[in-house]
């Protein structure tokens, strides 16, 4: 299994922190974002590689990191260089896929999250499962669905669908940027984009995968910070305390 990490945005709300430095080598508390994510897929003992995909303007710090990490960890440029030429995540994805040949169940996780609970949990569900899984919260606030990728899920954990940044949203099931794909799904990513999957937000590739394919939601057990701007930043300085185990 691999783990693909979306590192290539641009941050631009968070300026001007991030103006010349990527948002998920940021620290929260003694670590990087980064590390608080890869050093608990690791601790599951079950991935065999880590790739970052990066822009061309912020590859060579996490170049850098990677050099420090006792890990097999690639880091692969999408050439972008600017916010608006930015390529959107599922096209990275696509992009790393084709690059470097992946053919495994692929782990794909947003760089600019940190989380209370361990991601070792949805890696054991798929598993479980055999099959393609997401996780899900409850959001009571309308204003936050709407900028949400908000799922309706069936008996059994069985997602039925999943829209991104709705009008007017079916559920109150919000689908946080953390994603296990089996490898005959995770081959199905260029099928996607030819059939209109939406390329900006990664949610965009579930919404089109459960359609086509078995999918499964995982309720988070935890609690996660999304780093957004510099409100929400200091808000994870201030209250992530880190993983429960």
């Amino acid at each position: 299994m691999k783990c693909v990490i979306l590192a290539a945005g641009y941050a631009t709300r968070l300026y001007p922190l991030t103006e010349n430095f990527p948002k998920p080598l940021l620290k929260v508390g003694d670590k990087t974002i980064l590390d608080h994510l890869v050093d608990d897929v690791a601790s599951c003992g079950l991935v065999d590689g880590y790739v970052v995909i990066s822009n061309h303007k912020y590859a060579p710090h996490f170049e850098a990191w990677a050099r420090e990490k006792d890990l097999p960890v690639t880091v692969v440029d999408d050439g972008t260089s600017t916010n608006e030429t930015r390529l959107g995540a599922v096209k990275d994805i696509q992009f790393a896929v084709e690059r470097l040949g992946l053919d495994d169940d692929l782990l794909v996780i947003a760089g600019d999250n940190v989380l209370d609970f361990s991601l070792t949990r949805l890696i054991r569900y798929a598993r479980e499962k055999g099959a393609s899984c997401v996780m899900r919260y409850w959001e009571d606030d309308e204003k936050r669905l709407r900028k949400s990728g908000v799922a309706q899920v069936g008996e059994g954990d069985r997602l039925i669908s999943l829209e991104e940044k709705p009008e007017n949203p079916a559920s109150h099931w919000c689908t946080p940027p953390f994603y296990y794909y089996v490898a005959g799904d995770a081959a199905r990513i260029g099928e996607a984009i030819k059939d209109g999957c939406g390329t900006d937000a990664p949610g965009s590739l579930v919404a089109w995968m459960c359609r086509h394919s078995r999918v499964y939601s995982m309720e988070m057990p935890g609690r996660r910070y999304d780093i957004g701007n510099i409100e929400s930043y200091e808000a994870a300085q201030r209250n992530y305390k880190g993983i429960v185990k």
